[in-house]
């Protein structure tokens, strides 16, 4: 810790006082220090940097900027020294002077942040914004998985449930794929995630007992499928009652060389198929939303569609 009387000696210096009673209530620049005191860069710098020195204040780098704030933590012995220092000059004019100063640039803080976003207002979802992805935001809602258990049918090496598996109690993969099963068991074991399951089966036969499960997902499994109404149906039996389906999968399409270049069954399907099919096996309180469209030939459209199995009466 700094000397005593160093501590003492820099602030017994009015520019330094007037620095650290700013500081104590807000983190602020250099540029805005200049403003608030009405002192050139170098004078201001100068004492920054003393005080900085022996650790009364602490600097934090964002991009080419340097924000400074008060740091009483390392100086307990000294604290009620140092606070009563800065009481005593509270008295002094400039103190209050200060104080306004710095309301008006922290008004103008506010100002500009709310001009922006009443700019981009009803539109602020459709423009960029730097680091506001679709990829970030699912890692996030992925995140607030509640500890229940899911069924990945169709799983493929299983990216969604390994995602899933870090909160949600138990997630099995069905994968008709043997080779995709293999791989999907050993991610699952390099990434520690032992309540994660790979079986291999059919989604419209799947290895699973009935009402054991609180989600079911279809994620881009159904246009591969022999029978779609049929993988519908097995997710039905398969959750328990009150339990939910999610389907992502293509809205209908032309774009004929998916079936050579994925291997793809169908040609995606209507919203309407989809939604008659989930009615059909008996979900509840059922819809169906185009939630995405590629902008690159063919134009891509996805379907998210939901359903509840009924409660048990």
């Amino acid at each position: 810790m700094a000397d005593p009387l160093e501590i003492l000696k820099l602030m017994a210096d009015a520019t330094r006082l007037r620095l650290l009673h700013l500081l104590r209530s807000e983190e602020l620049s250099v540029a805005e220090l200049q403003e608030i005191l009405d002192m050139g860069q170098s004078r201001i710098s100068s004492h920054l940097g003393l005080l900085r020195q022996v650790g009364l204040v602490q600097d934090r780098k964002d991009g080419k900027r340097s924000y400074y704030t008060f740091r009483p933590e390392p100086f307990r012995e000294m604290r009620t020294l140092i606070e009563s220092a800065l009481k005593a000059f509270e008295a002094d004019p400039v103190v209050a002077q200060d104080q306004r100063a710095l309301e008006r640039v922290l008004e103008r803080r506010r100002a500009a942040s709310e001009a922006y976003f009443n700019a981009v207002a009803g539109r602020l979802g459709r423009n960029y914004c730097p680091g506001r992805s679709w990829e970030a935001i699912g890692h996030m809602l992925l995140h607030l998985t509640p500890p229940i258990v899911v069924a990945d049918l169709g799983a493929g090496e299983g990216l969604i449930a390994q995602l899933l598996a870090r909160r949600a109690r138990q997630v099995y993969c069905i994968d008709y794929s043997q080779r995709m099963v293999e791989v999907g068991m050993q991610l699952a074991k390099e990434q520690g995630l032992t309540n994660l399951e790979y079986r291999f089966g059919d989604i419209e036969e799947v290895p699973l007992e009935d009402n054991t499960l609180d989600l079911a997902l279809l994620s881009q499994a159904l246009h591969h499928a022999e029978h779609p109404n049929r993988a519908i149906e097995e997710a039905f039996r398969i959750l328990k009652p009150g339990g939910q389906l999610v389907i992502l999968d293509l809205k209908a399409h032309n774009f004929e060389q998916a079936r050579e270049l994925y291997a793809d069954r169908w040609l995606g399907f209507s919203p309407n198929e989809i939604y008659q099919w989930q009615q059909s096996a008996g979900f509840e309180n059922v819809r169906v939303d185009i939630v995405a469209k590629e902008e690159r030939e063919p134009c891509f459209e996805t379907l998210l569609a939901t359903g509840f199995k009924p409660e048990a009466s």
